[in-house]
């Protein structure tokens, strides 16, 4: 089945904010093929399915660090006059039953796929990082039986020195052998 949006140009959109990854109105009404004020109106007539873990409004500091660091093309601020409502991976999903069209229906799809993608990113990375910790615990209790390995390792990587013993015997040899003079 094809995306209707791909996972990475959602994925772009989330930002971190007070320790959520969240959506902008605005970033969701584009996803959704809506104007900004009427995805707000739509929210605002059915607040109480908004509790604050789903949505909340930027404070006016929030904002004004947001437009300092992500906005700085002037046509990106032409509508960025009050802080943006921002949605949870939780107020994303209950958008589509305000929103009530199949668009919405396969954007919320779409982006709780985005939110479970980014999701199992961050848990491979923290599987990844405590193999790591713990592969460096091993490596300091065993440094010193390590360091042999590798030498060893060098060691049986050295071509071995060959003393050419001759092949066959000469009278010489024969003669010592048998304990006569040798001229």
């Amino acid at each position: 089945m094809d995306e209707i949006i791909p996972i990475e140009a959602i994925v772009s959109k989330i930002i971190n904010l007070r320790g959520e990854k969240v959506l902008l109105d605005r970033d969701l009404a584009e996803l959704y093929g809506v104007e900004t004020k009427v995805l707000k109106q739509a929210v605002r007539r059915n607040i109480e399915r908004f509790p604050a873990d789903f949505m909340f409004e930027m404070t006016k500091q929030e904002f004004e660090n947001w437009r300092s660091q992500f906005v700085t093309s002037k046509s990106l601020r032409m509508g960025l006059r009050h802080p943006p409502m921002v949605f949870t991976e939780q107020g994303v999903a209950m958008l589509s039953s305000v929103l009530r069209s199949s668009r919405a229906i396969e954007v919320n799809i779409a982006i709780v796929r985005a939110f479970v993608y980014m999701r199992k990113g961050v848990s491979a990375q923290r599987e990844i990082e405590q193999k790591l910790a713990v592969l460096e615990d091993l490596l300091e209790k065993h440094d010193d039986d390590i360091k042999l390995i590798f030498e060893a390792i060098r060691q049986l990587m050295e071509p071995p020195i060959e003393k050419h013993k001759k092949i066959g015997f000469t009278a010489r040899e024969k003669r010592a052998k048998y304990g006569m003079k040798t001229s």
